[in-house]
């Protein structure tokens, strides 16, 4: 149950977090979440993966379909991707996760100095 609840609320805070910060604030939400729920170490980094991949991917998903594809197809087109816009959004999708799982990780780490 923590860990659903971890993932909807990184998800959520990182949304939050986005109308505000730059990219990296999806970081620092992941970080606070895992460090107020008590998780292990794997189960932190997961859910700071997951929250933000599906959060990134989702969005990106959404503003590529509102604009038929023709951005993220050029921009597939520059990166080795082939033309494969959904293959550019899984990789969005990726690198924002891996930071919300490394921000989550980091978090759940710093628990055990609160004493």
């Amino acid at each position: 149950m923590k860990f659903l609840a971890a993932i909807i609320l990184t998800a959520l805070l990182s949304y939050v977090s986005g109308l505000f910060l730059p990219w990296w604030g999806i970081a620092i939400a992941a970080f606070l979440v895992a460090a107020l729920i008590p998780q292990k170490s794997l189960l932190s980094f997961l859910a700071g993966f997951l929250a933000v991949f599906l959060l990134w991917a989702g969005m990106a998903f959404w503003f590529d379909a509102a604009n038929n594809s023709i951005l993220s197809g050029k921009i597939a087109n520059i990166l080795p991707l082939g033309g494969n816009a959904i293959l550019l959004i899984l990789v969005t999708g990726f690198i924002g996760g891996l930071v919300g799982g490394l921000a989550a990780f980091t978090g759940r780490q710093l628990r055990p100095l609160k004493a």
